[in-house]
């Protein structure tokens, strides 16, 4: 099918061609391609030409950079890949890195116990001894938060952890900056005594 666009679209010639006409050439043939096929066709054509890098100009806007995905992972893993790097070491952080994977991997921001399931073992990873229970903790821990219909999705601080990954001592710390203070009776006391104090020096005056 895309060899009969090519010859009915672009005629052949053996003079170099201007990069405007080009340009114009290429899109109108992609036009009639598949969508779902462009991307792979564009990769396709970088690769027979040995084009190293494609700058954002030179494709179409569908393929820009996924927003919230830091440069280094631009380039698209697999799960198996993407849980080699990131290292996670308990279960509550296995479900993290795998709700981040479905947000940003596949694009499916709300999904449930099953999704993260079948994605772990996609990963090849060990099976959840109980992968409800795990999605459950992640939720508590503040990883995952509640969605509609019952869903889950990735908290912004379980987005920072998993990005801060491999990095423990970074993942830690955005947890820990996630967790909200709690006032210390100390300093309450303290307050509640200044205002006492300034309530006895207003009635004496």
């Amino acid at each position: 099918m895309t060899q009969t666009v090519l010859e009915s679209s672009v005629p052949i010639s053996s003079d170099a061609v201007d990069a405007t006409i080009a340009l114009k050439q290429m899109l109108d043939i992609m036009s009639n391609v598949a969508p779902e096929n462009r991307q792979r066709l564009i990769q396709s054509l970088a690769t027979f030409f040995d084009v190293a890098q494609i700058g954002p100009g030179d494709v179409p806007s569908a393929t820009r950079k996924r927003e919230g995905i830091p440069f280094s992972e631009e380039k698209i893993l697999s799960p198996k890949e993407f849980l080699f790097q990131k290292k996670p070491q308990s279960d509550v952080e296995r479900v993290a890195a795998l709700g981040y994977y479905l947000t940003h991997y596949r694009d499916t921001p709300y999904f449930k116990t099953l999704d993260i399931s079948k994605l772990n073992t996609e990963a090849a990873q060990a099976k959840f001894s109980n992968a409800a229970y795990a999605v459950d903790n992640a939720t508590k821990y503040g990883y995952l938060v509640p969605a509609s219909k019952g869903n889950k999705q990735i908290s912004a601080s379980g987005e920072l952890f998993v990005q801060a990954l491999p990095d423990r001592d970074a993942a830690k710390q955005v947890m820990q900056d996630a967790r909200p203070r709690r006032k210390s009776k100390k300093g309450n006391q303290s307050r509640e005594k200044s205002a006492n104090n300034a309530t006895e020096l207003n009635e004496e005056t």
